[in-house]
């Protein structure tokens, strides 16, 4: 029985770092703030609405603060 919860421990604990490592936001080319395409790849329900809401400054791109005010708001998953 001890067996068979450490697997499932081992399964489940898997599983949340599989669900984590498909919403890491990577900034691909580095410059500090992220294009609709980055914010894609890791939300790919992202609509370009969606992005362009959150783009405040309208620069095409998000900050980390457009970014974290667009997530409590619930536009853009955590």
């Amino acid at each position: 029985m001890k067996k068979i919860l450490l697997a499932l421990g081992t399964v489940s604990a898997l599983a949340v770092t599989q669900a984590q490592a498909e919403t890491a936001i990577t900034d691909t080319d580095g410059n500090g703030t992220y294009s609709y395409e980055e914010l894609k790849a890791a939300f790919p329900d992202l609509t370009e609405e969606t992005f362009k809401a959150a783009d405040t400054n309208g620069d095409g791109q998000l900050d980390a603060d457009e970014l974290k005010a667009a997530q409590e708001a619930g536009n853009i998953p955590t």
